[in-house]
């Protein structure tokens, strides 16, 4: 276990050893040459493929790292999602021999409750956003004695993740910046974390949709904020940070940018890369992607990682970016890209 409050290098360190743990569990996921949108942007842009990951999402790799941890103490556990991070547990759990119950709010998308209860998760619907649910099912694990997994504030979860910077610097040595949408701040903690000990002249940016910012908000205050997060295409973004989040810090002092997008970039990006690459991505991975187009005059001639998420999209949603798309004046993505 760790317990207490880490340095970032102490995050770092804690990514080598996660990328050891749950190696024989995820995949060293793909690092694709997108040469469209390098030629137009004048830019070497590079997709981390997170949306093929185990369970379609890059969250498989925190879920292991913590569920391996808790895994030897105990056999049952509590966690909280929208989805993504469910079904990561989810997993972890069938796979390391884990009871575990997620907690989700109503308003999750109703495929990700689906797949949840088709996992074999044992589902628990309570309070309309995330931060309701997750003070839930923390409520619960406290009430049983019992461990609960956040699907980011936790440090072997956030280690987990970073496990993400450490393939990317495998793949693309020179790497010069990294983009990564921001949510709880998990994801881009563990990579920001880990490539600033090893390279650190590499820019990480922090990505978020302007509908749902709280983190962008809280690093600009310089502490904490709550602010209402909107509907929008990045669901697996949404939502609010807790109070004392051990993110927050990595967020603050390592990421060296922050971005923000609209809906109809979000929507555009996803669809480039039906289009062009054929991958469904979700609409946290467009994100990512949106705001390299949206910056991409900082980065001329430089090689650039873009961390494309996940790819849990509801079918509804993806069937209303593609007729969109298609219609609008029958112009291919690739000319607003």
């Amino acid at each position: 276990m760790t317990e207490g409050p880490l340095t970032w290098k102490e995050v770092a360190g804690l990514v080598e050893e996660a990328a050891q743990k749950v190696k024989p569990y995820i995949l060293h996921t793909p690092l694709i040459y997108t040469p469209i949108l390098s030629t137009q942007t004048q830019l070497q842009i590079y997709l981390k493929l997170e949306n093929e990951q185990v369970t379609g999402s890059f969250k498989v790799r925190g879920a292991f790292n913590k569920t391996l941890d808790v895994s030897e103490q105990r056999v049952s556990v509590f966690t909280a999602s929208t989805g993504n991070h469910g079904l990561a547990c989810g997993k972890a759990f069938q796979t390391l021999g884990v009871h575990g119950q997620v907690v989700i709010p109503s308003t999750a998308d109703p495929e990700k409750k689906a797949r949840l209860k088709a996992a074999g998760c044992q589902v628990i619907e309570h309070g309309s956003d995330c931060e309701e649910a997750e003070n839930h099912a923390r409520s619960l694990a406290a009430d049983a004695g019992l461990p609960y997994i956040s699907p980011y504030n936790d440090f072997l979860v956030i280690a987990g993740q970073g496990t993400i910077g450490l393939e990317i610097l495998e793949d693309l040595p020179d790497v010069d910046a990294i983009f990564v949408s921001v949510g709880g701040g998990g994801l881009i903690g563990g990579i920001a974390a880990y490539i600033k000990w090893k390279r650190p002249e590499c820019q990480i940016i922090g990505c978020s949709p302007s509908k749902s910012k709280v983190m962008y908000e809280s690093v600009k205050a310089g502490k904490i904020v709550q602010e209402a997060s909107h509907d929008t295409l990045s669901d697996a973004t949404a939502g609010g940070v807790e109070e004392g989040a051990v993110t927050f810090p990595l967020c603050r002092d390592l990421v060296d940018r922050w971005v923000l997008v609209e809906e109809e970039e979000i929507a555009e990006a996803v669809f480039y890369c039906l289009s062009q690459h054929k991958k469904v991505v979700e609409g946290a991975a467009g994100v990512a992607l949106a705001a390299v187009k949206k910056v991409h005059s900082s980065y001329c001639d430089k090689k650039v990682a873009v961390v494309l998420c996940g790819a849990s999209i509801s079918i509804t949603k993806l069937h209303n970016i593609i007729s969109t798309h298609i219609s609008k004046d029958q112009q291919p993505v690739t000319a607003q890209l």
